[in-house]
């Protein structure tokens, strides 16, 4: 009797941790992003790096710039080879979304990225607007961040 394959853990979401330690997130927003068959694959497996990446409006369109997609070379020979690939992909969203996305960024704010959602029949990513924090912004998030994890570890240990 042939071994059974086992079913490949598919991840239902690919997050960018980076994104809320950079940046004071406000508003989020879902939407959907044209891919081609092996990006797709790259998706639903897993092989996505979100860190870096950062969005623009480019012709009154969205686009995910810097995403870091591995994808699998399908040749002879090469066994599970694969590439980066980190070229802009579009994001399709209303055109009232994308307005109101351009103007806020005109007011100084940044769009990020914060996760890739595979988990239905359709690929989306959740994006947020963002100002940047400064370094003594990211320095009293790390404090607290040590402040909170000391004092759990004091109730745990009582």
């Amino acid at each position: 009797m042939a071994a059974r394959k086992q079913p490949v853990k598919q991840s239902s979401a690919i997050v960018n941790r980076r994104a809320s330690f950079d940046y004071a997130l406000n508003d989020e927003l879902q939407v959907g992003i044209a891919l081609t068959g092996l990006e797709t694959r790259a998706a639903r497996d897993g092989h996505i790096q979100l860190k870096g990446s950062f969005v623009t409006i480019k012709d009154s369109e969205l686009w995910l710039n810097n995403a870091s997609f591995s994808l699998k070379i399908n040749e002879k020979n090469k066994v599970g080879a694969r590439t980066i690939d980190t070229s802009p992909r579009k994001l399709l969203a209303r055109r009232r979304q994308i307005d109101d996305l351009a103007a806020r960024k005109q007011a100084g704010m940044s769009i990020v990225p914060l996760r890739i959602l595979t988990k239905g029949r359709f690929i989306k990513v959740v994006i947020a607007l963002g100002k940047g924090k400064k370094n003594y912004d990211k320095r009293e998030t790390l404090k607290r961040r040590d402040q909170e994890r000391e004092a759990s570890r004091a109730i745990k240990s009582r």
